[in-house]
């Protein structure tokens, strides 16, 4: 029995594999084979293939046809040949021919085993190799398919106004609803219970560990990507506990070239001087005039952080150094400058693998105690192809360009902003701070003319932190951006609380577009979230900051106007137009006094 078993197991694998049933060996084999013996040979061949065909009959036919066609090896030749019922031959060669079939299927065999070498359930996989991008063509049709999500999280959307419009996936996470829910891409969850925010940084902390947000990133599906206004390395936690990466450089590195006075290191490095300054820890009124010799009896000083005037201290006397000693002494290294006769003015850039992509050079509209309660704050900005001589602007792409490249070598890369001082007296221009991020510029430079002939800059900080390769002229990008065909006229102002009280606010403007009147006055025209409704210098798009409910005290963010056309004059002084804009939108806020006042924390929300 044990014999027969075998017999009919070999004979069933021959099949299998696809070739010729073999010899039965389990039966002597006499040399000189009798009729009989043959006929009995024969038939218990017979037998057996039958036997074997008949349980094989699932065998899927293409199978058989496939191991037909094949052409036979020699050894298969040979095993069909001693198979064969007409052939007689001794005992060794029957052994002989069966050792020789062992070995062939063996040497068949032996790639699948070599496959199973792999690990259970691992497929070999051919790594896909990036497509790289070349030309900005390529660039605007991938964010145009963008699967990724990005989010851009802070108090309000205002920095990135529009942004949703080039990249698909590309949503808001805010604090302040702006638009009272019209705005299909912005998501506010419901106040939940917080400290009093001091900062920016705050109001992005206090967003991450909301449970709406939190469940709104996880159902965007796998790492979201997260951008912001201002970040610390608390929010890089949060983030990261979210799940979500952070298309910025670290906060470290950022705080660390944010500081004003690596600023003015980095500058030298790069070749682009600041106003004449000393850098040095003021102890008092008579110390720092020790250090400052040399640079006049009418001084600044800025201390290593800060924006909008808030630690911006004009110092001429010793009563002016009183007033602000206590954000003076004790505050590290302060940068002491000559004051000069300036005009402000702004660029922004975006430093990426390929080089330095530099912005138009824009007008800024500062200190003007009808917007701001501060000082030499930034309350605004003016786009338009004549702000300056041609040969300023090119001066400022210049030296943006090289400071931007400096910055790559620092290890920064991406977006960030520069403010430079034109010296009215002397002509010459000046450093005058670095912003490593996005900033209240944004909006301005991603939507001039240039923008909307190629792309948004902010779109190439987000090439540039995708992982995609890619290919840039960036030469030609800024020969582009630095014709004057490419610019347009456009500007806007920051309106603050600019008194000295707190009230809380019972009526204000809705978000939308402003029409003004022959007369002066301005009325509500109809709603949108975008300023490229705005159809003439008589329209304006107003994104409301400050609502119904909310505190409104000295410095406190109001809203944000937006127009075509200009809104100071050529010597830098607010126009007719501006001033009616600024009285006809502040004349919508009310307010009614508390008894006592309470204390209000002021931060900047651009």
């Amino acid at each position: 029995m044990a014999k027969k078993a075998t017999a009919k197991k070999t004979s069933t694998k021959a099949a299998v594999d696809g070739g010729a049933p073999e010899a039965l060996t389990t039966e002597p084999v006499s040399t000189t084979p009798t009729p009989k013996a043959v006929a009995k040979k024969a038939a218990v061949k017979k037998a057996a293939t039958k036997k074997a065909a008949t349980k094989k009959a699932n065998v899927k036919k293409a199978t058989t046809k496939k191991a037909a066609s094949k052409k036979v090896t020699p050894n298969k030749k040979a095993s069909a040949k001693k198979s064969s019922p007409k052939e007689s031959a001794p005992k060794a060669t029957a052994k002989k021919a069966t050792a020789k079939k062992v070995a062939a299927k063996a040497e068949v065999k032996r790639p699948v085993a070599k496959k199973a070498t792999l690990k259970p359930g691992t497929k070999k996989r051919v790594p896909r190799e990036k497509k790289v991008l070349k030309g900005m063509s390529d660039i605007r049709r991938y964010f145009h398919r963008n699967e990724t999500p990005i989010v851009f999280i802070s108090a309000t959307n205002f920095n990135l106004l529009g942004m949703d419009e080039w990249v698909k996936n590309f949503k808001y996470i805010n604090y302040i609803d702006c638009y009272d829910g019209r705005h299909p891409n912005v998501f506010v969850p419901n106040e939940a219970p917080h400290a009093e925010f001091q900062s920016i940084e705050d109001i992005n902390n206090y967003l991450l560990q909301h449970k709406e947000v939190l469940d709104t990133v996880s159902a965007m599906g796998k790492n979201p990507k997260s951008v912001f206004l201002m970040f610390d390395e608390e929010t890089e936690k949060l983030a990261k506990k979210a799940k979500m990466d952070v298309w910025f450089p670290k906060a470290k590195l950022r705080t660390r070239v944010d500081n004003k006075i690596i600023t003015v290191r980095i500058g030298d490095k790069a070749g682009v001087p600041s106003v004449p300054n000393v850098l040095a820890k003021i102890e008092s009124y008579e110390q720092l005039r020790e250090v400052s010799k040399g640079l006049g009896e009418h001084l600044v000083l800025q201390s290593a952080f800060g924006d909008s005037g808030h630690t911006t201290f004009f110092i001429s006397t010793e009563k002016d150094f009183k007033k602000h000693q206590s954000e003076i002494i004790g505050q590290g290294e302060i940068k002491v400058m000559k004051r000069i006769n300036c005009r402000g003015s702004a660029i922004e850039a975006c430093t990426t693998k390929a080089g330095t992509i530099v912005g138009p050079l824009m007008t800024e509209l500062v200190g003007f105690p009808e917007l701001t309660p501060y000082k030499g704050g930034w309350c605004g900005n003016e786009i338009f192809d004549a702000s300056f001589t041609p040969e300023i602007r090119q001066q400022a792409r210049d030296y943006t360009y090289k400071f931007g490249e400096q910055l790559r070598k620092e290890g920064y890369r991406g977006y960030f902003e520069l403010d430079f001082l034109i010296d009215m007296d002397s002509g010459l221009m000046y450093l005058g701070e670095l912003n490593p991020r996005i900033t209240g510029a944004s909006s301005m430079t991603n939507h001039a003319a240039f923008a909307h002939a190629d792309a948004p800059l902010f779109l190439f900080h987000l090439l540039e932190f995708s992982g995609v390769p890619f290919e840039l002229d960036v030469e030609a990008l800024n020969d582009r951006w630095a014709d004057p065909d490419n610019i347009d006229s456009w500007s806007q102002y920051v309106m603050k609380h600019t008194q000295d009280s707190v009230d809380i606010i019972t009526e204000a403007p809705e978000s939308g577009i402003y029409r003004m009147n022959p007369d002066g006055s301005i009325d509500f025209s109809r709603f949108d979230y975008h300023r490229r409704a705005v159809a003439s210098e008589n329209e304006a798009f107003f994104l409301r900051i400050s609502g119904v409910g909310d505190y409104r005290y000295e410095g406190a963010d109001l809203g944000i106007l937006v127009t075509r056309g200009r809104l100071m004059t050529d010597n830098f002084k607010l126009n007719k137009r501006a001033k009616k804009w600024i009285n006809g939108m502040r004349g919508k806020f009310k307010g009614r006094g508390l008894q006592p006042a309470p204390t209000a924390g002021a931060y900047k929300i651009l």
